[in-house]
Parts: structure tokens; C-alpha cells; sequence
């Protein structure tokens, strides 16, 4: 192999372990601020892979969507909505990890059914005419309720974030 081949392996492990670590902190931090700086390390190992990928496109919209406006919206829910002391969760216990590993398993079953049955499409880079304008068109009507409903989640992470800013009725600052 060739150097550039090793350093873009290593490139490849080292955005994984991003995602990797970055998801362990997330699920396994006590301390609120701490489990959202894992989900943004996390996701940006996720942007780096399609960056890996030869997706810049893909990568960029994950940074500035998820980790720019979603991460940054509960870190602001987190500053309004909490008093220091209410920062901390509790802790793990061994029903939430048997709850959280039986959940695990029935995704991972899912998703394995659901892989095996689904008719794979060619790629865009296969079909030959993919340019920046079939994207846009494909996102107005082949794409069009995918698209929809990944504004109804960021809209729904909005409404909770200002949520959770109000407060209770009667609390002023």
C-alpha cells in the first residue's frame, strides 16, 4: 500500500473512534453539558466520515445542522431551563441497562430485517447525472416528504427548546 493509503485509513479509524467515543460520552455522562459535547463530537466524526466519503455536501449540512443549531439548542435549554444544581442526571441503574440493552437489540434486529428486505436503487455517481440542480430537484419532488419531516424535526427541536426555556408559570428570573 501506498503511504496515502495508510494515512487515509488511519483518517477513516480515527473519524469512528470520534463517533465511538463521542457516543460513549454522550450516553454515559452524568453531567448534562458533558453528554452534549459528546453528541457533538460524535456528530462531527459522523460529518468526517462523509467528508471520508466524498460527500463535502452531506458533511456540511450535518455540521451546520446538528451540530451548529440542534447541539447549540440544548446547550441553550440547558443554561435557561436548569439551575446548576439541577445539571447533574441520576444515575445508571440495572433496569435502565437492561431496558437500554434489550432496546439495542430489538433496533439492531430491526434494522438487520430491514436491510435484507430493501430494494437497493443505483447510486447517483452510477446513474451518471448527478449535478447540484437534480439534488435541489430531487429534494422538491422525489425527496419531498423526507425533506418535510426533517423540518418538522428541527421545528420540534425549537418548540422544546423555547419550552423548556419558559419555565414553569409563575417563575421570573
Amino acid at each position: 500500500m501506498i503511504l496515502y493509503q495508510y494515512i487515509a485509513e488511519a483518517l477513516f479509524f480515527a473519524f469512528i473512534l470520534l463517533v465511538f467515543f463521542g457516543g460513549l460520552l454522550a450516553v454515559r455522562s452524568s453531567i448534562l453539558m458533558h453528554a452534549v459535547l459528546g453528541l457533538a463530537v460524535s456528530l462531527l466524526g459522523v460529518a468526517g466520515l462523509y467528508f471520508y466519503l466524498g460527500s463535502p455536501f452531506l458533511a456540511m449540512m450535518q455540521i451546520l445542522i446538528y451540530v451548529g443549531a440542534v447541539c447549540i439548542m440544548i446547550v441553550f435549554g440547558i443554561m435557561v431551563g436548569y439551575t446548576p444544581n439541577q445539571v447533574r442526571v441520576e444515575g445508571i441503574t440495572g433496569k435502565n441497562t437492561f431496558l437500554a440493552l434489550l432496546s439495542s437489540i430489538l433496533v439492531f434486529i430491526l434494522l438487520l430485517v430491514a436491510l435484507s428486505r430493501t430494494f437497493w436503487v443505483p447510486s447517483a455517481s452510477r446513474m451518471g447525472d448527478f449535478t447540484l440542480s437534480y439534488l435541489g430537484e430531487s429534494l422538491l419532488y422525489q425527496y419531498c416528504l423526507a425533506f418535510e419531516l426533517i423540518s418538522v424535526v428541527l421545528l420540534t427541536a425549537i418548540v422544546g427548546a423555547i419550552v423548556l426555556a419558559r419555565g414553569k408559570k409563575g417563575e421570573h428570573f
